[in-house]
């Protein structure tokens, strides 16, 4: 397996112009913003055309694991491609509109993804996918079948060229702009999940699952499970 220095990479494509304050360089804050994420928008050009798609992903180690219908046009015509994901954490509200702003945590990797065809990578790359999403699944779930397998493209994503980028505070603004009679602050923004809801068809009588209602009660980092790696 290829060494990927612990800092991010400084390239032409991830050196922030403003606002450099921003800029993270720990790779392991990328690993943490990927490990928290649900969902990444895959930025492909087809046919000259650029096309940006919401998509599941999961991470193994130092690769970021995408996947799609083999019949997806975006996903047969693959070049380099640009992945990004965004954590919203807080609303920030100025004195003036001009410094209104965002908390949020947000990376951006590209990259020229490769397709995988190893049936081990294959199904490891699948079970990252699916337990991103849906913390301790896969252990209960039928697997994919050979047709369904055989209908699902797999990309690999190196993650060596990838910039992190936070902003955190409260909102800044001008000297004018203090006496303004015009609240300021923050609304912090997080992600919670309701209670389940059981499917009107499901046919034995069963007990919503405890890696589900986990993620109910704030638990739910502690049943997701995680092929071995670094953090």
């Amino acid at each position: 397996m290829t060494s990927i220095e612990p800092e991010l990479s400084s390239t032409e494509r991830t050196r922030l112009n403003r606002g450099r304050h921003k800029t993270r360089t720990d790779r392991a804050e990328l690993y943490h913003l990927l490990d928290e994420g649900l969902v990444c928008h895959l930025g492909v050009l087809v046919e000259g055309t650029p096309r940006v798609l919401p998509t599941g992903y999961g991470r193994i180690d130092d690769t970021l694991y995408l996947h799609g219908s083999t019949g997806a046009r975006s996903l047969r015509e693959l070049g380099e491609v640009c992945v990004t994901i965004t954590l919203l954490d807080g609303i920030v509200m100025a004195r003036s509109a001009f410094h209104h702003s965002m908390n949020h945590r947000s990376a951006m990797i590209f990259g020229t993804p490769r397709v995988v065809t190893a049936p081990e990578e294959h199904e490891a790359a699948l079970r990252a996918i699916t337990e991103q999403l849906a913390p301790g699944q896969w252990d209960v779930v039928r697997r994919p079948d050979a047709k369904e397998t055989a209908a699902t493209r797999v990309l690999a994503l190196p993650l060596t060229e990838a910039s992190v980028k936070v902003r955190t505070g409260p909102p800044t603004g001008d000297e004018v702009d203090y006496d303004l009679p015009v609240w300021a602050g923050v609304l912090p923004v997080r992600t919670v999940f309701d209670p389940a809801i059981t499917a009107p068809d499901l046919v034995h009588d069963l007990p919503v699952p405890e890696h589900v209602t986990a993620r109910v009660t704030g638990t739910a980092q502690d049943v997701r499970v995680r092929p071995r790696g670094r953090r």
